[in-house]
Order: C-alpha cells, then sequence, then structure tokens
C-alpha cells in the first residue's frame, strides 16, 4: 500500500514539473500547439519552427492584411487566430493555402482560434510579428 501512495505522490510531482514547464513557455499562445501538427501539415512538414503566436484577429489588419483578409473572408469571424512560422524555403505551390509572395523564407500558418481550421500560408521574407524562440 505504501508503495502505491509513493507512486502516486512521485506522478504528482512529475506532473507538476511539467505544468511548472508549460507556464514557463508563456501561456498566451499554449492554446496553440494543438495546432502545430495541422501547421506542419500546411507547409508539407518542411523549414524548422520559428515560433508561435495567439492574436487578435483586428490586430492582423494592419499588421498582415493578407492573414486578416483570410480570416475574415466568407463571413469568418474568429476572434483570434494560431500564428504558426516556418524558416525555411517555401513556394506557393509546396504549401497549403498560399497568400503573400510566390516564394519567401518564412512560412506564417494561420489557424483559426477556436475552430482549428486552416485559413491560410503567408509566404514572406521578414515576419509581420516576432516569433522567437522565446514566444514558443
Amino acid at each position: 500500500m505504501s508503495f502505491g501512495c509513493a507512486a502516486l505522490v512521485i506522478g504528482a510531482l512529475g506532473i507538476g514539473g511539467c505544468a511548472a514547464a508549460r507556464n514557463e513557455l508563456g501561456t498566451a499562445s499554449s492554446s496553440c500547439y494543438v495546432d502545430l501538427a495541422r501547421a506542419s501539415h500546411a507547409v508539407h512538414h518542411h523549414g524548422h519552427l520559428q515560433g508561435v503566436r495567439l492574436v487578435p484577429v483586428a490586430w492582423l489588419r494592419p499588421h498582415a492584411p493578407l492573414l486578416f483578409d483570410a480570416a475574415t473572408t466568407h463571413g469568418r469571424r474568429p476572434g483570434q487566430v494560431c500564428l504558426v512560422a516556418f524558416g525555411g524555403r517555401f513556394r506557393a505551390g509546396g504549401v497549403e493555402h498560399p497568400v503573400g509572395h510566390s516564394s519567401g523564407n518564412l512560412a506564417v500558418v494561420e489557424v483559426a482560434y477556436p475552430g482549428r481550421t486552416l485559413l491560410a500560408t503567408l509566404l514572406v521574407t521578414r515576419p509581420p510579428l516576432p516569433f522567437g524562440h522565446f514566444h514558443v
């Protein structure tokens, strides 16, 4: 019986350690991590992860108008979107729902939140917002 209790305590401490690490990463964008697989699929598993951000759709209008348009077309109105950035060499024909340049060294995948629908993949040479690893 005491062995079982010890195992439960150790397990609880392990879970607490994971939660503490997650809190250090920044909880504002943590709800977007479930979109990493979808975003990676959108760029056909090319490139390397640059960062993840959860932003209000209204914020996109001045900073990334093409992503704003993708988020608001066809009557869609997600309150927020997850942006997942990948660095590498990308071409419009090699990503899903391309917008922006025909090629670029950064692909920003936009996913509706909530809803988890792929909205667009923006190809650019410069990020429309910071995606440093401290945001991941």
